[in-house]
Parts: C-alpha cells; sequence; structure tokens
C-alpha cells in the first residue's frame, strides 16, 4: 500500500486535496480527516503540519508526501522534489524598516526574525553575512515593531502583510516556493508511485489545456495547423464537402481565445472549444 502524506492546513491544503480527487483519489474524505484509506487505489493518505511532512518522507515512514518547497528546504530531510504541482506560489523574502536596509551587506551584525532558520542560515552563509537569527513559530512580520528583531525574512504570496507591518521588502527573493510532491532521496522504483504521479500529471495537463475542434478549407489546413499544432500533431478528418477539413488539437488554456481569434481570421468555422478532464499523454 502506498502511504502519502498531505498538508493538513495552510494554503496548501484543499488545492492538495482538490488535485487528488481530480486524480481519482479521495472520493470519500472529509475536511477534518486525520487518516484516509483509499482501498480503490491501494493508498492510504496522512494528514500532517507541512513542515512536518518532509521530514517523514525523508525518513522513509511515508512514501511521498505533498508539501512546499519551502517547508522541503528548511527542514534539512533526505527528501527531493518529485513533481512541481503548480500551485501554492510564494517567495521568501527579506524585509526590514524603511531605509534601515538597503543591500545585503547591511544586515551584518543585525537580529533577523524568521520561521524558517534552515534557509535563511544557508542564504546568510552563501553570501558572508554574519547575522543572528530569532527563530518565531509564525506572524514574524510584527517582530520589528515589537523589538525583538531588525529584519525578518518571511515566505510571502503578494507581501502585502509585511507592507502592512509598515516593512519593506529587501532585494531580490532568497527563495521562490510551490507546492511539490516529494521523495525520499535514493528511492527504489515503484509502479505505485509511477502511477501516483502519472494521474497528477494528467491532471496538470488536463487543467492547462484545452481541445479546439474547427473547420477549415482544405488549402489552409497546413496554416491552421501551424496555430495548432497540437502535442504530436493535429487530428485532420475529412469532411462531406472535399473542399474542407475538420481539425481538433490541444491548445494552452491561457492562449486559447487568441488562437481562435486567428483562425477565424485564417477561415476558420465551426470553432469549438472543449474542457479536458484527465489526460494521459
Amino acid at each position: 500500500m502506498l502511504r502519502v502524506a498531505l498538508p493538513n492546513k495552510g494554503q496548501l491544503a484543499e488545492p492538495s486535496r482538490e488535485i487528488l480527487r481530480e486524480a481519482g483519489y479521495l472520493r470519500a474524505s472529509a475536511a477534518r480527516d486525520l487518516v484516509v484509506q483509499d482501498p480503490d487505489n491501494d493508498v492510504e493518505f496522512f494528514f500532517l503540519r507541512p513542515k512536518d511532512i518532509a521530514i517523514y518522507v525523508g525518513e522513509g515512514t511515508l512514501d511521498l508526501g505533498i508539501t512546499g518547497r519551502d517547508m522541503l528546504l528548511d527542514s534539512g530531510a533526505e527528501a527531493v522534489e518529485l513533481v512541481e504541482l503548480g500551485f501554492g506560489g510564494s517567495t521568501f523574502r527579506l524585509a526590514a524598516a524603511p531605509g534601515s536596509v538597503r543591500v545585503l551587506a547591511d544586515l551584518s551584525g543585525l537580529r533577523i526574525a524568521t520561521s524558517y532558520p534552515g534557509i535563511l542560515t544557508a542564504y546568510l552563509r552563501d553570501n558572508d553575512v554574519q547575522a543572528r537569527i530569532v527563530r518565531l513559530d509564525g506572524a514574524v512580520e510584527n517582530a520589528v515593531r515589537l523589538g525583538v528583531a531588525d529584519a525578518v525574512a518571511d515566505v510571502v504570496a503578494t507581501g502585502t502583510t509585511l507592507r502592512m507591518a509598515g516593512l519593506e521588502v529587501v532585494g531580490e527573493p532568497i527563495l521562490v516556493s510551490e507546492a511539490l510532491v516529494v521523495r525520499r532521496s535514493g528511492a527504489p522504483e515503484d509502479a505505485a508511485v509511477d502511477t501516483f504521479v502519472r494521474r497528477l500529471h494528467g491532471v496538470m495537463v488536463a487543467r492547462s489545456y484545452v481541445l479546439v475542434d474547427y473547420d477549415i478549407r482544405a488549402d489552409q489546413v497546413d496554416a491552421a495547423c501551424a496555430i495548432t499544432p497540437g502535442f504530436e500533431s493535429p487530428t485532420v478528418s475529412s469532411l462531406h464537402d472535399p473542399a474542407w477539413v475538420a481539425v481538433r488539437a490541444m491548445v494552452p488554456r491561457r492562449d486559447v481565445h487568441g488562437i481562435m481569434d486567428e483562425l477565424y481570421e485564417l477561415g476558420a468555422r465551426g470553432i469549438l472549444v472543449t474542457a479536458i478532464h484527465a489526460s494521459r499523454l
């Protein structure tokens, strides 16, 4: 049986459940479940603190887990990225009172509050900055105002919370994070893991692409297929009128309206877009 860890709270919790439901897992689960058996897929899911997931996976207690890149790297666990899931995006950034820190070297000798000491320690070491790390468990943006730190290093989505605390971002992001499937480093190949990953890839493709069907004059098919090349090649079918053909292809969801405009200008008609619910490519 495959044993998988999922976040029980935070911004990754519900998106993790959602992508797994779309992949055919967790069909009989509730938000407050701590452990869910999925006998149809021979998988057991454990809902854990997001920061603990990489540790359980790295120790080999669980086979796979979904957590953030920031939490994986901060844990120091013997776990590696297996799949980027495309949600839960955030950045790990330094911030301080306006005008107090202009360049990284200004942090030398200061106190920096963070909930991610592992990432921050490595970053300061790599940049030869000697600073004192103040370890806090959440809400670090108030550390400067309350006088326990001179700067903070925190995971943010937009930086709004930092600005509301009267801080300004310093320099470029230390780390860009997103949700990942993680696995123990050096773990042997496993058919159940391959199936799990393949299903998630199928969902991500289905979310990112749509099917476009349209009719086009036969003498314009090459130009139309250049607009909609599909994955390997578009499907081209003959119609009752030999002067026309029908074309079907997968196109990126984000580009679909521009593609439809181009096809229409080329002479395509009957342009239809269909959502993809699952895929195997």
